[in-house]
């Protein structure tokens, strides 16, 4: 697997690294033109000319100037340094740079302090982005070991990835991490401690997005709340002892960057619209409309870059060829280190690379509403700018030393191949500079302050005890805070709940408190009377973070505290008023409604009066929606489905489908984002009709699942098809029949089934391997600097016929080993589904077998057979004619 590939050590001193250099030059004097063609250099520059058909007076080109001029030439990370204007005070520091590390685009720290970087190395290597998709990106590790400031010691961690969308830590020797066009998330451990990946394993599912490798899912973030938001998925999951869970959110609106503030506020930072998202409220809640929340001339961006090289053209140019709008931003930090000033403690920073900008961001909350303006705008400038072209901030992270670390992937073409074509004012602008020769490079940059030298102390916490760990949620710097909660929920240590408890009751440090409160939840250990004496805290932001602590109390079962969430309501600080509000909509308390109404009534600030008219609203649009979100029959499964279980099964397994605590455990394992019971159907439809008991995969429950085979069929395709359907699951209907299928076939057993024997029996899902391979009679291309390429089917990107389907055609996959294949699924979108077809397999590739015969329908295709072969070949094929190419994506193979 890819994952495995030992790629050479990039630990190499840098006294080694630069040996050819002269001794007293440091690395970060290297130019990137030094291996550069000198011929390129020297003038006479190519004439660019505009393509043919252009309407010169439209506003995209009207002005632009394709004079011969000069390319645009790297500098050396020294060199580039000069080029920063900054204000007074500060200074920019590289800590690592090329040849180390190559297109760096976001960066995290891990308990130690080490610093993951996540290398796009395939992105826009030519102006057509040709081998964007190639496994050859990567994850490196770097470490200060010297403790100098300079990172010299790294190991590739994870390579051969195919566009990497984010890492993120996720304990000792850990990350998290998914592959563009994919949809799972994959955690990879080093297991025997020699700085690369030896170990993968499903994390979380339901997470991916195709398309544009700009328009896929992001910056995976841990938050406060205990919660991992990403952009792009109206979702949230979160890890617990028994599994992954997931929940419903609204639309995050971002693109490549999430972080949040001292109190749990997420910002999601949006690319083409230049703006950051979702910071007016938790995105848990859903989306509010705000008129006004950017202050008028927030859009206006200040650059010093006069090469009017932007994707929306000249009608986007100041006269000096300066940018005068925003067009893309990416990555995002709300700063909340110790080692640079405190007016910036609070404060929202993102990049805007088109304009070689970072912005800082000044936010007011008035009424409980928040609004956002460029910290200089009044002087006409930015926080960060700087006059070489080539300056790409890309991300941004409070580090562990206290200051900023700024990405700057320092490179040529910033925008990605569908907005750099044939025939468009971009391509062209990038050419006049040869831009598009500028590849390979990028910096990280530290922020310092005169007076202010950074951290030197190194974190060490995953060598320290959870007593230990306690104490750092009293540091000033968020990123130390941040990291010993997720190390003491990972650790699921209780021994240390006396000591939080003392924290959050008798700290006088605010920030502390709400740490600690927090670590109490994720670790199971929140009390019922700790939340209602933190409802009658003084301070407004400790009543806020006790309502949404209190939700989790609710969601296993403490309903009493609809009440407080009344009375709560009547708060006299509006942001308390509005959290209530959001506790009391998010868990539909009883009579919820007029709550909402009443609090139009009764309080006049406009927060509290938006978020309950909204809240209003969005009750009324659930309400028609549900009638069509299903088909009839589905429908009518989903509400006898949420009928039974809310009578029945939510005794053990939780009104919220979380399970039913007991002690140090639960009653029943969690529906919520279960992989068990969204995997293939037979496992939920086996378990309800025979019953199962013992340990689930070495975790034990209190109660025990008894059959339920007394119930029709109706009855249990409804439970099942409800809870594949709701807290947050997305999966595939039961039908009756299905279910009568599986009853017939297991008429005979008289016994509860056993975990690992009905794993044995259920249909497993195959994952994808790179030996796979698949062949098709047509493929047609699917996107800019892709390839007709049909094993594109296994992920989102999909695979279709160049023409309309017809009989004959076929998809055909080989295997390296031989499968008891019983069943495949595919999603064929609305209007790509084959008319009709057949499944053939064969254990050789010569002699075939068909095997099952289908209709398709639009949406996602399932179709099973009963086989006893072992075979390593399996082919699709179409028999019917039809009007439209016939596409597949997401194909699974399941195997007994």
């Amino acid at each position: 697997m890819r994952f495995l590939n030992k790629t050479i050590l990039f630990a190499i001193p840098f006294a080694i690294a630069f040996a050819s250099c002269e001794p007293e030059r440091s690395p970060f004097d290297v130019s990137p033109t030094e291996s550069m063609d000198p011929k390129r250099l020297e003038p006479p520059f190519p004439v660019v000319e505009l393509p043919e058909g252009i309407d010169m007076e439209s506003p995209v080109w009207k002005g632009i100037d394709l004079s011969p001029t000069a390319p645009v030439i790297p500098v050396s990370a020294n060199e580039e340094k000069k080029s920063f204007v900054l204000k007074p005070g500060y200074s920019m520091e590289p800590v690592l740079s090329e040849p180390q590390i190559r297109e760096p685009a976001a960066i995290q720290f891990d308990g130690n302090g080490r610093m993951y970087v996540l290398e796009l190395r395939t992105y826009m290597q030519d102006i057509d982005a040709n081998g964007e998709l190639m496994p050859t990106s990567r994850i490196s590790r770097w470490e200060d070991k010297d403790n100098d400031g300079v990172y010299e010691t790294g190991v590739v961690f994870l390579d051969s990835l195919v566009f990497p969308r984010y890492v993120v830590p996720f304990g000792k020797n850990s990350i998290l991490s998914m592959e563009s066009n994919q949809d799972h998330v994959y955690k990879y451990t080093d297991i025997d401690g020699d700085g690369h990946a030896d170990k993968k394993e499903l994390f979380a599912s339901g997470l991916g997005r195709s398309g544009n490798v700009e328009h896929q899912t992001t910056f995976l973030t841990w938050a406060l709340d205990n919660w991992m938001y990403s952009t792009y998925n109206s979702k949230r999951i979160r890890w617990t002892p028994d599994g992954v869970i997931q929940e419903p959110s609204g639309n995050p609106w971002g693109q490549w960057g999430v972080t949040q503030d001292n109190y749990g506020k997420l910002w999601f930072q949006d690319g083409a619209g230049g703006v950051p998202q979702g910071f007016q409220f938790p995105i848990v809640y859903g989306n509010y409309s705000v008129k006004g929340q950017w202050k008028d001339g927030f859009r206006v961006p200040y650059s010093l870059v006069k090469l009017a090289d932007f994707q929306p053209g000249m009608r986007e140019a100041n006269p000096d060829g300066s940018l005068n709008n925003v067009t893309g931003a990416a990555g995002n930090d709300v700063f909340r280190g110790d080692r640079l000033p405190k007016e910036l403690v609070g404060q929202y920073f993102y990049g805007e690379p088109v304009g070689r900008i970072v912005r800082q961001v000044n936010s007011e909350n008035v009424e409980g509403l928040t609004y956002i303006q460029n910290k200089y705008i009044d002087s006409k400038s930015e926080f960060i700018q700087s006059t070489d072209p080539l300056f790409r901030p890309v991300d941004m992270a409070t580090a562990p030393d206290g200051t900023m670390y700024i990405v700057d992937m320092y490179r040529g073409i910033i925008q990605e191949g569908n907005w750099t074509q044939e025939g468009s004012y971009l391509r062209t602008k990038i050419q006049q500079y040869q831009m598009d020769d500028v590849i390979g490079n990028g910096r990280i940059w530290r922020l310092t302050y005169e007076g202010m030298p950074r951290n030197t102390e190194k974190p060490r916490m995953y060598e320290e005890t959870s007593a230990e760990l306690v104490r750092h949620l009293e540091n000033p710097n968020g990123w130390w805070r941040d990291q010993a909660q997720q190390l003491m929920i990972l650790n699921q240590d209780k021994s240390i709940v006396g000591d939080l408890e003392k924290m959050v009751t008798n700290s006088d440090n605010e920030l502390a408190r709400i740490h600690a409160l927090w670590t109490l939840e994720g670790l199971s250990s929140l009390k019922v009377s700790l939340v209602r004496s933190l409802l009658q805290d003084s301070n407004p932001n400790i009543r806020i973070q006790a309502l949404k602590a209190s939700e989790t109390l609710y969601k296993y079962g403490e309903k009493s505290l609809a009440s407080d969430y009344r009375k709560m309501a009547n708060d006299q600080d509006p942001n308390v008023v509005i959290q209530a509000l959001f506790s009391a909509y998010i868990l539909n308390i009883d009579k919820v409604e007029d709550l909402m109404k009443s609090s139009l009534a009764s309080n006049s600030d406009k927060g509290p009066q938006l978020v309950a008219t909204q809240i209003l609203e969005k009750m009324d649009e659930a309400k028609k929606a549900a009638s069509i979100k299903y088909a009839p029959a589905e429908l009518a499964l989903f509400t006898k489905g949420k009928s039974i279980f809310d009578s029945y099964c939510s005794t053990c397994h939780g009104p919220k489908g979380l399970g039913s605590p007991t002690g140090d455990g639960l009653i029943a394992p969690a529906f919520s984002g279960s992989q068990r019971l969204m995997g293939h159907p037979e496992y939920a439809v086996k378990t309800m009709l025979h019953g199962l008991t013992g340990n689930l995969e070495d975790k034990e429950y209190e109660g025990v699942m008894i059959a339920m085979n007394m119930n029709d069929d109706e009855y249990i395709a409804s439970v099942i098809s409800y809870i594949r359907n709701d807290f947050g699951n997305e999966g595939s209907f039961v039908t009756p029949e299905y279910v009568a299928q599986i009853r017939e076939e297991t008429k005979d057993r008289d016994s509860n089934y056993s975990f690992d024997e009905l794993m044995e029996e259920v249909p497993k899902a195959l994952p994808p391997q790179d030996n796979w391979i698949a062949t098709a009679s047509s493929t047609a291309l699917q996107g800019v600097g892709s390839t007709k390429d049909p094993s594109y089917v296994f992920g989102y990107k999909g695979w279709k016929t160049e023409e309309a389907q017809k009989p004959g055609m076929w998809f055909h996959v080989e295997l390296p080993d031989a499968h008891n294949l019983a069943e495949i699924q595919f999603d064929s979108g609305k209007d790509q589904f084959p008319n009709k077809y057949s499944i053939s397999t064969s254990p050789d590739g010569s002699n075939w077998t068909e095997v099952a015969k289908g209709e398709g329908h639009m949406g996602v295709n399932n179709i099973r057979w009963k086989s006893d072969q072992n075979v390593r070949f399996i082919r699709i094929e179409s028999n019917d004619n039809g009007e439209s190419s016939w596409g597949m994506k997401n194909l699974i193979l399941y195997a007994r």
